[in-house]
C-alpha cells in the first residue's frame, strides 16, 4: 500500500464479519478509505460455501471485489482502488469517494508473546497496529463486529468500532410506537376551524394545528383520563382527518369471544381488523396479547367475513436453550413443537365458541382446518394469495429475511408482524438492527401500514410481577 491518501480521511480495517454480516460495507464509508487485510480474504474464501445467509454474503461481497479489481494494474492497486468503479454501488444515496486498499506486501507488527485468541484475529491486529505506526497522521480505525476482537484492539491502544450502518435507529427508544398521547388542552389550540361528519356509520373530524406535523397515517391518538380514542387516516402538512376508533371493550362487540383488556389492545383490533391495513406490526413484551389478538382477528376475517381463505402461521425455529435435534414428520409436524404459542392461543379461542364440549370440539376442528403452519426454509419464491399471514418471534429476523417474507404478499393478502425485542436469540442481532426494528420504522409514513406497541401485560399477576422484578 502506497498511501498517497488526504490526510482528513479516516482509513477504517475491515474485520471479516463485517462482510459476512453486510457485504454492501464497502460502499457505507462515504469519503473515506477502506483496507483489507490478507488473511480477512483467506477467511472469506473459507466461509464462501453453503445455503446459509453468512455464505450467500460472503459470496456477495467476493464478487463486489472482483469487479472493483476487473482490469486493474499492479500500480492501481498500490494506489487504492475507486470505489465508485462500481456503477449500480447498493450504497442508498451516499456518494462513495473512498477508495480500497487491498493488503500487497507484509505488515507484521510483532504482538505480545502472550496475546491470546485466534490466528487470524492476532494477523489483523498485527495489521492494524503496523498501518498506525507507517502513517501517524492517517486515523486508522478497525471496524469489527466481534466485541472481544474490539477488546483486545483496545488493550492494544489501537481504534476501534462496531459497524453501525446496519442499525435502524441509534437508540431503540426512539422507535415509532404507533400512538400519541394529547395534551388536555389539545382542542384549545386545535378545535377551532375542526369539522366534523358521518360517513357510512363512522364518525370523521378534520382538524388543524401545530402538532398535526408529527402525525403518520394510521396512528392512533388519545387523551388520558377520557374517552376520546380515534386514528389518523390521512395528514398533510398542517391539516389531518381523524376517525373515531371502534370500541372493542364490550362484550357484545367481542372478537371471536376477546375483549380489549385496556387501550392499547383495543387500538391493535381496530387495526388487525380493518380490511384497507395490509402491514401490521405489533409489539409488546410477553403476556401483552399479541399473538392472541392477531389470531382472533384473524379468525374473525377468515372464518365470519370470508375476507381471506386461510391463515397461514410461520416463525424463526431458533432455540431458547440447547436444540433437541432432527424433528421427524412433514413441514406442519416438523413446525409443531415451535407453534405452542399459537396452539395455546387456539385452544383459548376454541373454548370461546360454544357451550358444551360437541361444539367445542366443533369449532376447533373448523378453525384447525383453516390455520396452516409453515416453515420460514420454504418461503422463497412462493406467493399467498388471499391469506392473513403472521410472523411470529419476528424479532429473531434481519432486515434482508423480512423483506423477503414481506414480499411474498399477492393481491389481497394482510401480514401480521409479531415480536418483542426484548427477547432476540439470533446472533450478531440487537434491537435496532432487528428486521422487525427495520420494517416499523420503514413502513410508518405507509397508508395501508399500522403499528402498535403494547405496553400492559395481562397474562396473570405473577407474569405481570416477575417481567417487573425479574
Amino acid at each position: 500500500m502506497t498511501q498517497q491518501t488526504d490526510h482528513h480521511c479516516k482509513l477504517f480495517v475491515l474485520d471479516t464479519n463485517v462482510l459476512m454480516h453486510d457485504p454492501t460495507a464497502l460502499f457505507h464509508f462515504q469519503e473515506h478509505h477502506i483496507f483489507i487485510p490478507m488473511v480477512v480474504l483467506e477467511e472469506l474464501d473459507h466461509a464462501k460455501k453453503g445455503l446459509s445467509d453468512v455464505a450467500r454474503n460472503v459470496r456477495q461481497a467476493s464478487r463486489f471485489l472482483d469487479e472493483l479489481v476487473k482490469g486493474a494494474d499492479q500500480n492501481t492497486i498500490e494506489n487504492g482502488l475507486p470505489l465508485s468503479r462500481i456503477e449500480h454501488a447498493p450504497n442508498g444515496d451516499a456518494k462513495t469517494n473512498g477508495r480500497l486498499f487491498l493488503q500487497t506486501r507484509q505488515l507484521n507488527y510483532l504482538l505480545p508473546d502472550s496475546m491470546p485468541g485466534q490466528i487470524a484475529d492476532n494477523s489483523i491486529l498485527s495489521v492494524v497496529m503496523a498501518l498506525s505506526k507507517e502513517h501517524p497522521e492517517q486515523k486508522i480505525i478497525l471496524v469489527s463486529k466481534d466485541i472481544n476482537m474490539r477488546i483486545k484492539a483496545a488493550a492494544l491502544g489501537l481504534c476501534a468500532e462496531d459497524y453501525h450502518n446496519d442499525q435502524t435507529l441509534d437508540d431503540i427508544d426512539l422507535l415509532y410506537t404507533g400512538t400519541t398521547q394529547l395534551e388536555k388542552e389539545f382542542w384549545d389550540n386545535h378545535g377551532k376551524n375542526m369539522t366534523s361528519w358521518i360517513e357510512q356509520g363512522r364518525t370523521f373530524y378534520k382538524v388543524t394545528g401545530p402538532y398535526v406535523k408529527d402525525w403518520y397515517p394510521n396512528m392512533f391518538i388519545y387523551i388520558e383520563n377520557d374517552s376520546f380514542e380515534a386514528i389518523v387516516r390521512q395528514c398533510d402538512g398542517e391539516n389531518a382527518t381523524l376517525e373515531l376508533a371502534k370500541d372493542y371493550y364490550s362484550q357484545h362487540n367481542s372478537v371471536w369471544g376477546i375483549t380489549a383488556k385496556n387501550r392499547m389492545q383495543n387500538f391493535a383490533l381496530n387495526v388487525l381488523l380493518d380490511p384497507e391495513i395490509d402491514f401490521v406490526t405489533l409489539l409488546g413484551t410477553a403476556g401483552t396479547g399479541k399473538t392472541l389478538l392477531a389470531l382472533a382477528a384473524g379468525l374473525s376475517l377468515t372464518l365470519e367475513h370470508k375476507l381471506y381463505q386461510e391463515i397461514v402461521m410461520t416463525r424463526e425455529t431458533i432455540p431458547v436453550g440447547q436444540d433437541i435435534g432432527f424433528l421427524p414428520g412433514t413441514e406442519e409436524e416438523k413446525m409443531a413443537p415451535w407453534m405452542g404459542a399459537l396452539m395455546d392461543n387456539l385452544e383459548l379461542l376454541g373454548s370461546r365458541s360454544g357451550d358444551d364440549d360437541w361444539e367445542k370440539d366443533a369449532s376447533h376442528n373448523v378453525m384447525m382446518n383453516r390455520v396452516k403452519i409453515r416453515s420460514l426454509n420454504f418461503m422463497r419464491g412462493r406467493t399467498f394469495l388471499n391469506r392473513y399471514l403472521i410472523i411470529d418471534e419476528a424479532q429473531n429476523l434481519t432486515p434482508k429475511q423480512m423483506k423477503t417474507l414481506i414480499t411474498r404478499a399477492g393481491p389481497g393478502s394482510k401480514i401480521i408482524c409479531i415480536g418483542n425485542l426484548g427477547q432476540i436469540d439470533t446472533p450478531y442481532l440487537t434491537a435496532t438492527t432487528s428486521g422487525l426494528t427495520y420494517v416499523v420504522d420503514r413502513f410508518k409514513s405507509w397508508s395501508h401500514s399500522a403499528h402498535i406497541t403494547l405496553r400492559k401485560g395481562e397474562r396473570s399477576r405473577l407474569a405481570d410481577y416477575a417481567s417487573d422484578i425479574l
